[in-house]
């Protein structure tokens, strides 16, 4: 029997928001102690967001499902801070930060993609 999965669970962008969180997490462990409640929250908050606002919007009018997509590019935007900061910080090396701007690189062009073809 095949599990029941909703609309937006099919989603190649929804797909790859969810390793991306896996990857902001691996990415995040080996910050310092001290960034528990700071960057190290926000930035996985900010990942999260991202598939959040697809499986939330999904759900509403195309106007809504419009809306979602936007805050979902603004989480994109937030990643990218996040990625900054920490490689400034040297929580990350430079080639973590290539693959994460890499990754939100493609997931922005994807939600992009996605806005357009929402009527």
């Amino acid at each position: 029997m095949e599990e029941e999965r909703f609309n937006f669970e099919k989603l190649n962008v929804y797909q790859k928001a969810l390793d991306y969180i896996d990857f902001v997490y691996k990415l995040t462990e080996k910050f310092p102690k001290e960034e528990q409640f700071g960057l190290t929250s926000n930035f996985r908050r900010a990942a999260q967001s991202i598939a959040l606002n697809i499986g939330e919007g999904s759900g509403g009018t195309k106007a809504e499902f419009k809306n979602f997509i936007r805050t979902a590019r603004r989480s994109v935007r937030e990643c990218i801070v996040s990625t900054t900061i920490a490689r400034r910080r040297k929580y990350i090396n430079l080639d973590e930060e290539k693959e994460s701007r890499i990754k939100c690189s493609e997931l922005s062009k994807m939600l992009s993609g996605l806005f357009k073809s929402v009527f």
